[in-house]
């Protein structure tokens, strides 16, 4: 299936799922049957060519195998009689669909997806799943777990969902703070998975971040006066800007290194204006304090330029909001090169011994690359080298295995 096949159908598989859950009520099975219709379009298309309306499609057929489905599952659960929406929609005459609707219903499928009867990491999960189109592996990795054990997550909530009898409705005065939290940190792990790719022969995956920027300025339009949700888009906005230079010729340039000239200045300036409006509105949250140091990156024109030092200060500051073992190692890299790299190795020996960074799954690989770094800039070069390979055996994205490898080399 070729790309711009796969990104149509990425793009029109929220609003698929809306329109059946709209319709049946029923997102655990929803999702089935819109899986099976992505199935038989990406069987279909590349041969008979793109339908006129590929979303009516997609929603015909999806409705036809909902309907298939849920005459089994009420085959099988015959006595318990499920009464609603479903049981409606099914005698509608000749199985047609609702006429397609224009609106988009991704941000209404993220707030669904996460319900209060969900707890926050079974939101997150189910949110990539249905929205975001991660992989089931691609999830367990952001959540640093197996992927078993987040395919029976994912499905469990589903189920929960069903049980609830949760609808397409806006959420409550009482959970709508949780609910669009809980969505922002799912549009989080969207473009890191994005940015960096957990496995395949591409650093990035650019649909991802690009759904996850698209999402996230609905979210903003929406939540105007909410400056986290500015934050998160300036975020988003400032990294994606370095995006082009992080690669030549396929091969991984870290920050450093990279062209500046071919950062985007035009993300970096909406980032820009994005979190300086909002900078000193209510109480810092993450969002704005991550923002605030890619803009400090952004502003440097060269890397002798960047203020390493306030860099640091501000992850200090996000270590103590949100003290996760990914922000504890980037203020290990801050204070290493604000202060050097005896310094950085010391903090992070200390961190190791309280949080076990080293050890950590979500840490652990870029544990032995830092320390490689830090080392070689020490000059030992030899220990650098066998960790720069220890975490090259870590990682399945083989750019920036090939990257760490390289590394390796050149200090042998």
């Amino acid at each position: 299936m070729n790309r711009e096949l796969e990104d149509l159908l990425r793009a029109e598989a929220p609003q698929v799922l809306g329109a059946l859950v709209r319709r049946f009520g029923r997102f655990d099975i929803a999702e089935d049957a819109v899986q099976e219709a992505l199935l038989t379009a990406s069987r279909t298309w590349p041969a008979e060519g793109v339908p006129e309306n590929p979303r009516g499609w997609l929603v015909r057929v999806g409705y036809r195998r909902m309907v298939d489905l849920l005459r089994s599952d009420q085959a099988r659960h015959r006595r318990e009689q499920e009464v609603g929406a479903a049981e409606l929609a099914m005698r509608a005459p000749d199985r047609r669909a609702d006429p397609v609707r224009e609106t988009d219903d991704s941000l209404t499928l993220l707030l669904l997806c996460c319900h209060p009867a969900l707890d926050p990491t079974s939101q997150v999960a189910l949110t990539l799943r249905a929205v975001g189109g991660l992989t089931t592996a691609e999830i367990a990795r952001a959540h640093g777990t197996t992927e078993p054990t987040m395919g029976a997550r994912i499905s469990r909530a589903k189920q929960r969902l069903a049980r609830a009898g949760a609808r397409f409705a806006p959420p409550t005065d009482a959970d709508r703070d949780g609910r669009v939290a809980a969505v922002m940190r799912v549009l989080y792990l969207i473009f890191n998975e994005g940015y960096t790719a957990t496995a395949g022969d591409r650093l990035a995956r650019v649909d991802l971040t690009r759904e996850a920027i698209r999402l996230t300025r609905m979210l903003h339009a929406t939540l105007v006066d909410d400056p986290e949700a500015a934050g998160l888009l300036a975020l988003m906005l400032l990294t994606e800007s370095r995006r082009t230079a992080r690669t030549d010729g396929g091969d991984l340039v870290p920050l450093d290194e990279q062209d500046r000239t071919r950062w985007d200045r035009d993300l970096i300036d909406e980032g820009t204006a994005l979190i300086d409006g909002v900078w000193d509105r209510d109480r810092t949250g993450p969002y704005r304090l991550q923002a605030a140091i890619a803009a400090v990156h952004a502003a440097a024109s060269s890397p002798d330029e960047t203020d390493w030092a306030q860099i640091a200060v501000l992850y200090l500051w996000l270590e103590r909001l949100t003290p996760t073992a990914p922000v504890q190692l980037g203020r290990v890299v801050a204070v290493a090169r604000a202060h050097g790299p005896a310094r950085g190795l010391a903090l992070l020996d200390d961190l190791n011994r309280r949080h076990h960074l080293d050890r950590h799954p979500l840490t652990r690989q870029r544990e032995h690359a830092v320390r490689a770094h830090l080392l070689q800039m020490t000059g030992d070069g030899a220990r650098a080298a066998d960790l720069y390979r220890r975490a090259a055996d870590l990682t399945a994205n083989q750019v920036e295995r090939r990257y760490l490898l390289g590394r390796a080399g050149d200090l042998d």
